[in-house]
Order: C-alpha cells, then structure tokens, then sequence
C-alpha cells in the first residue's frame, strides 16, 4: 500500500491535478484541490490517503507546478 499526501493549504489551485487524474483529485468552492477519499491529518494539516491505484497520481505529481502532491 502506498501513501499520497497532499499538502492542501500550500495548493494555487491550478487545477493540473484534477486535469490530469479526475478520479482522485477534484477542485473546491475554496479554489484548492481536494484528494478525494482521503484523511485530513489536522496536526500538518494535509491529506492523506492509502491506495495501490497509482497510475494518475504519479501523473498528478508531476504535473503539479509547486510539488505538493507526495508518494511515499
């Protein structure tokens, strides 16, 4: 199982996650992306989600301009 975190508060809203991984990543009403499915970690405020899917998430990291999108 591998984590993707997302470091929300840090997001320009872009919008090249959703663009590229539509099924994972989806934009909200505040402008930021939202990982969907995910926990929100409250203490580093991030978003955190375990998966085996990782085909568009790695694309999703690479395309984002300020990397804040992170496979572990």
């Amino acid at each position: 199982m591998t984590k993707v975190i997302l470091e929300r508060e840090k997001c320009i809203g872009c919008g090249s996650c959703q663009a590229v991984c539509p099924d994972h990543f989806e934009m909200q009403d505040d402008g930021k992306s939202r990982l969907l499915g995910s926990k929100q970690n409250k203490q580093d405020k991030t978003e955190e989600l375990e998966t085996e899917e990782l085909a568009c998430m790695k694309d999703a990291a690479e395309a984002c301009p300020i990397q804040i999108i992170k496979i572990v």
